[in-house]
């Protein structure tokens, strides 16, 4: 295909070809090959107009996707400590190029064991989300390079809350200090994903942070397929919402490069889909309710990882197959001059879905179904 017209093709799939990062260091060139991630910048930037009464709210974004370091049958904690050692190094190469914040992927610190429907060892992975190794080695990395850092964990609440587990991601400061915590959800109940074995839906509602950078939300992996748990984050004024993932090509590949660029088009915002990569293989067999034959492995993670913009622009992904790290450069503008170009949120006619989902829920519901009438 003739480049004008290859050029005109990924426009119209992909939007306003996004700009490749010329300052990104040699050193952060040279970390990311001395331990083998991949490491791409572009700015989406470039389409935001000027504006007279605000300056330009330049943010970047660092999306991180992690395979696991050791097998499955090592000790839960030298599993942990494994991955915390590798992806404190990506967190380093994030912040020689200038990261802001930087969001993981789902249960980062843990393979996803959820598959396998056993309680042991894998709930001994559950930490405090507070003061739990995961968040006090990251407390250290967000002040040392002054950077909010979003955290996936399986969370194991106090004894005085019962020692519950939640699927948890816990909003870190620049400042070190804790800000909040956003919890899944929407739990999945398809092939493999037993996850409500371990973990219910979230009784925290949809909350938004605001940081130094930004008022930012965590829509959890399987939430990205709930049109109304986009909309609740924008309703509540994120700029920016992080979909932590952990997902397997054989399911859900093809929804995976729409889902969240519809959610930024939507709803005004920028969207970053983050999903780990690799396969993990666990000790026992495991079968998924389907009729196929028992298996060790959930499939493979296929990684691609990007950043949506609220006028429809994304960024190339991540690897299918390799550890990474995508830094993207926005400008937290576009947001409101999209509201204003689109005027979704002026037509969104709020009031008229309330008054359905009010009927909807009730359990003597009728659909509004039309029928020909015949004589």
């Amino acid at each position: 295909m003739p480049d004008g017209i290859s050029q005109e093709v990924l426009r119209i799939l992909y939007g306003n070809p996004c700009r490749k990062l010329d300052d990104i260091p040699k050193e952060a060139r040279e970390l990311s090959e001395k331990e083998n991630f991949d490491l791409k910048a572009y700015a989406m930037d470039g389409v935001t107009s000027e504006e007279q009464t605000r300056p330009k709210r330049i943010v970047r974004i660092g999306a991180i996707q992690n395979s696991i370091v050791l097998s499955t049958s090592e000790p839960i904690v030298k599993q942990r400590e494994a991955i915390h050692e590798r992806v404190g190094k990506m967190v380093k190469c994030a912040s020689m190029c200038g990261v802001n914040i930087v969001c993981f992927q789902e249960a980062w610190p843990m393979p996803f064991a959820f598959c396998t429907r056993e309680k042991q060892p894998w709930c001994e992975f559950a930490e405090s989300a507070h003061n739990g190794p995961t968040t006090r080695f990251l407390q250290d990395l967000a002040k040392r390079y002054n950077m909010v850092i979003v955290s996936s964990i399986l969370e194991r609440e106090s004894e005085d809350r019962g020692e519950t587990i939640w699927n948890t991601a816990v909003v870190i400061s620049n400042s070190g200090n804790v800000i909040g915590i956003s919890r899944k959800n929407h739990i999945p109940r398809v092939g493999d994903f037993n996850e409500s074995t371990y973990y219910m839906e979230s009784q925290l509602g949809h909350p938004v942070f605001e940081t130094q950078w930004g008022k930012i939300a965590v829509n959890i992996c399987y939430g990205r397929h709930h049109p109304q748990n986009w909309m609740m984050y924008g309703l509540n004024g994120a700029e920016i919402v992080f979909n932590p993932s952990a997902t397997v090509g054989a399911l859900s590949e093809p929804l995976w490069p729409i889902e969240a660029r519809n959610a930024a088009i939507a709803n005004s915002y920028f969207t970053v889909a983050i999903n780990r990569v690799g396969t993990e293989v666990f000790p026992n067999e495991f079968t998924s309710g389907d009729g196929k034959p028992a298996h060790k492995d959930f499939g493979h993670f296929y990684g691609s990882s990007y950043v949506s913009a609220p006028n429809g622009d994304r960024t190339p992904g991540l690897s299918r197959v390799r550890d990474g790290l995508l830094v993207t450069q926005v400008d937290l503008n576009m947001c409101r001059q999209t509201k204003d170009k689109w005027g979704f949120r002026m037509t969104q006619r709020l009031d008229l879905y309330a008054k359905s989902l009010s009927e909807a829920v009730k359990p003597d519901f009728k659909a509004q179904l039309v029928r020909e009438k015949h004589d």
